[in-house]
């Protein structure tokens, strides 16, 4: 896990109802190289976990769910057979928070469980 990864996963996530800018791509940058696997595309970011079934791949969007419930912010999830992709962005700034990343960082502990 890295420093970023551990920083993250104890934030909460705060209401984000616009007005305020999206993160800047020097703000977007050290905290996605903190986490593995996740990329960027245009104003959301993405990572695709795979599973060795359907039944993994299912619990893991349920857990995914939780989360995201917890924290009042809510991915794209795309669920295949064995795959699960998510995608973040924070709809009411058109771009990237600080949420995405606090929630993306949650959902990678969830998949090391």
């Amino acid at each position: 896990m890295t420093t970023i990864v551990e920083e993250l996963v104890r934030k909460k996530c705060t209401p984000c109802e616009g007005g305020v800018a999206p993160l800047t791509d020097a703000q977007v940058a050290p905290l996605l190289k903190g986490l593995v696997g996740w990329q960027r595309d245009g104003v959301k970011i993405t990572k695709e976990y795979t599973f060795k079934n359907h039944y993994h791949a299912q619990a893991f969007t349920n857990a995914a769910m939780w989360v995201s419930h917890r924290e009042d912010h809510h991915p794209y999830l795309i669920v295949g057979y064995n795959t699960v992709k998510v995608e973040y962005w924070t709809h009411a700034i058109g771009g990237l928070s600080e949420n995405d990343f606090i929630c993306a960082a949650k959902i990678d502990m969830l998949f090391e469980l």
